[in-house]
Order: C-alpha cells, then sequence, then structure tokens
C-alpha cells in the first residue's frame, strides 16, 4: 500500500506507528478471561449493609434484582436477616407524567430534606424498560447532580421489567434493605402515571403526585383513580410567565378533591405550586408533606397503613410465585410453545388452548377437576 506521507515532500513530519496489541481499557479484564468478583455470601451482605457499605447494598439489590433462583433464594435469606433492622424510615412515592419535572424536583427536594431534616437519603427510581429489547437506560442519576454527589445520599436507578403501576416488583425489598443501611427517609420515583399507581401506593408512607399547566386539558390529570390514592398533589414549573396557568390549574385540583370520598387516613390532599428548577415553593411543599405525617401518626393511621401494606404485598408475592411456578415448569413451557403454533395456524381457538394447558397443569399437581 502506497503512503504518501513518506515521500521527501513530507520529510519534515514525523509518522508514529501504531501499538501492535493495544492495552485493555476494561480493568475486569485480563489475558486469561474477566476478573471475576469474589462471590458474596448471606453473612457478608448482612454485615456490608448494616454497616452503611454503599457497594455491598448496590450488590443486594442487583442479587434482589435477578431472575435466578439461587441468587432468589440468597435474597431472600439476606432480606429476612436484614428486617428486624428495618421499618425506621419515612417512605415517599413521588410519581407523574413524563417531562412533569420528576427527576429535577427530587433532586431539590433531597437536598432541601437532608440539610433540613438531616439522615440518610435514598431514592430508588424506576426507568422504563424497552418492550422490544427488555432493557433500560438507567439514566436518571444524571438529572440528579447534586444528590449523585452528597455523601449522605444513595440513588438506585431499576428497570421496570414490564411491572405494572409504575415501579418495579423487587422495589419494596429494596426499601427494606436501604432502611437496614441507615436511611431514614426513602423517595420511590415512578415511570409515569398510568390507570393503575396502587403498586407505589401499596409500599410508600406518602404519595405525592406532580402535575403541569399548561399543557393542554387540565381535565386529562384529573383521573378517578389516581386522584383517589393521592395523599398531595404539587404543580411543577410554577415559575415566569407560567404561574396564572400553575394557579388555576391547582384550583382545578383542589375543586376536583371535593368530589371524591374522604380518604381513609382523615386527611384532605393540598394542592400546591413550586418550581423545581428555580427551587421556588420546596419549602412550603415539605411542610405540608411532615404535616400529614403528624397528623397520621396522631390518629394511628400511620401504623394501620403499614400493616395493611405487609398483607397487601403476602398475597402479591403468592400470586407472582404461582406465577413462576407455572411458566418455569419445564414440561408447561414446551406445551405452551405446541399450542402456540395451533392458535397461530388457526387449528384451534386462544381460550381453548389456555385451558387444555391450565388443565394439564392441574392434573400434574393432583388438583384436576373431578
Amino acid at each position: 500500500m502506497e503512503h504518501p506521507e513518506n515521500e521527501r515532500q513530507y520529510k519534515g513530519l514525523k509518522v508514529q506507528t501504531s501499538p501492535s496489541s493495544p492495552g485493555s481499557v476494561n480493568p475486569y479484564l485480563s489475558k486469561n478471561g474477566p476478573i471475576r468478583r469474589r462471590e458474596l455470601s448471606v453473612d457478608d451482605y448482612v454485615n456490608g449493609i448494616l454497616k452503611g457499605d454503599t457497594m455491598i447494598l448496590s450488590r443486594a439489590v442487583t442479587l434482589l434484582e435477578s431472575t435466578r433462583p439461587e441468587h432468589e433464594i440468597k435474597a431472600q435469606h439476606v432480606i429476612e436477616r436484614c428486617l428486624p433492622y428495618a421499618g425506621n424510615s419515612v417512605r415517599v412515592g413521588i410519581s407523574g407524567v413524563p417531562g412533569s419535572g420528576k427527576s429535577t424536583s427530587i433532586d431539590e427536594f433531597g437536598i432541601y430534606v437532608l440539610n433540613k431534616y438531616g439522615g440518610k437519603l435514598a431514592v430508588l427510581a424506576i426507568d422504563p424498560s424497552s418492550e422490544r429489547s427488555k432493557g433500560s437506560i438507567l439514566g436518571d442519576k444524571t438529572r440528579m447532580e447534586k444528590l449523585s454527589v452528597h455523601p449522605k445520599s444513595f440513588i438506585r436507578p431499576s428497570p421496570s421489567s414490564g411491572s405494572l403501576g409504575g415501579v418495579a416488583r423487587k422495589t419494596r425489598e429494596s426499601i427494606i434493605l436501604c432502611e437496614a443501611a441507615g436511611y431514614d427517609k426513602i423517595f420511590v420515583e415512578t415511570v409515569g402515571v398510568g390507570q393503575s399507581e396502587t403498586a407505589c401506593q401499596s409500599m410508600v408512607d406518602f404519595f405525592l403526585l406532580i402535575q403541569v399547566a399548561g399543557t393542554g386539558d387540565e381535565l386529562q390529570g384529573i383521573k378517578r383513580g389516581i386522584m383517589e390514592i393521592v395523599d398531595g398533589i404539587a404543580v411543577n414549573k410554577c415559575d415566569g410567565d407560567n404561574m396564572q396557568r400553575c394557579q388555576i390549574a391547582a384550583s382545578y385540583y383542589r375543586n376536583a378533591l371535593h368530589l371524591f370520598p374522604e380518604s381513609p387516613s382523615g386527611w384532605m390532599p393540598k394542592v400546591l405550586t413550586y418550581s423545581g428548577f428555580y427551587a421556588l415553593g420546596i419549602k412550603e411543599l415539605w411542610d405540608s408533606i411532615y404535616e400529614y405525617f403528624d397528623f397520621v401518626k396522631k390518629n394511628g393511621y400511620f401504623e394501620h397503613r403499614r400493616m395493611e401494606q405487609n398483607r397487601y404485598w403476602m398475597y402479591e408475592t403468592i400470586n407472582e410465585h404461582l406465577k413462576n411456578s407455572f411458566y418455569q415448569d419445564p414440561e408447561i413451557e414446551e406445551m405452551l410453545k405446541n399450542e402456540e403454533s395451533a392458535v397461530f395456524n388457526g387449528k384451534q381457538t386462544s381460550f381453548v388452548a389456555a385451558q387444555q394447558v391450565l388443565d394439564f397443569y392441574f392434573k400434574k399437581l393432583g388438583l384436576e377437576n373431578e
């Protein structure tokens, strides 16, 4: 191959030759293959979590999110050991339509709460998973610039993995691990408002809905399912020319709340306005949230809600294990493929195929109908 740079007219130039074998930029790779981290035992996880080691806490959450059976068993042992040290936190769920400024607001909320009340804060941010690739970006930390470098904060993005309600299935167990690690304030950020936010509301003490004004019909934000479970509504981006629109939107939400039945806690949700970008109205919002905590702790609803949540997640766990037991059965997997093919080819209906698979499963368990 010709190299014109070596000709006489370019003799003042020096061409650098590339190394024959460039070094690896990955510190976990070696000539003999990847350097594997030491596998931690249950004692290692528990001791590290109780000491507040964020690295081990992160690895414990990763273990918790794994779908491998051996990891699930180990994770449950870790949770059981950490359970006596959990429960001493305030849990706040934060939801809102995409683009409402949840992550930016959480950054300001977290800094304000840490500066005023002290302690430690854990943020469990749920990122939507792709229906095609099943992957997630997990980039919420990039919008939490202040919290991500704060020594008393722990931010953990997790994939939703198709879970309803905008929260990951393992989020509640992650809360237990964070509480055992000494985090007395937990924020749970969902992927956005849907028709079912029960999953998030069933694991937090206060459910905050973030709304925005000036984006169209304000009545679109007044959905019965979501409005009945909120403990507070905050209209974001109340700054500049948008202030009047935010005040009008807030009045819509206040009027709408009066149309719904009284909350079981006896608390009337408040509607406030604020600006997450300019950090305006943050104090008033959090004064309202802690006013709610004082209110429900005095009337006993705080503990009642926690007990109801424990019962709810007991049944959710049963449902999840039944579902996994069904779909992870090798014979069922093979039968599903055959039934799928029959449905695709029009040989039988989807209902008949489903009934045949279920009949086979129940017969295998000895539960067939007589």
